[in-house]
């Protein structure tokens, strides 16, 4: 092999090089955001299910709050017993 063509292989190993790091330095990146957004998403599940605990809550006080008015209206004679 000639010391030019030597130097080509060579240019192009080096090319290739670069582009590998390019490539592993996008990937690290990318794992990272990955990770970021499975912990927003698990906090968003959170959320919602502490979304869905509190409305549970709201329809249990609704719920109570209900049968107060239906007995204060036959206490009251304002509608009939059934």
């Amino acid at each position: 092999m000639t010391e030019g063509t030597e130097n080509l292989i060579l240019e192009h190993l080096r090319a290739l090089r670069a582009g590998q790091d390019r490539i592993a330095g996008d990937l690290a990146e990318i794992k990272v955001r990955v990770a970021s957004l499975e912990g927003h998403t698990a906090s968003l599940r959170r959320d919602i299910s502490l979304l869905h605990e509190d409305m549970a809550g709201v329809n249990v006080r609704l719920d109570r709050l209900s049968e107060r008015v239906e007995r204060i209206e036959k206490r009251l004679e304002i509608v009939s017993a059934s």
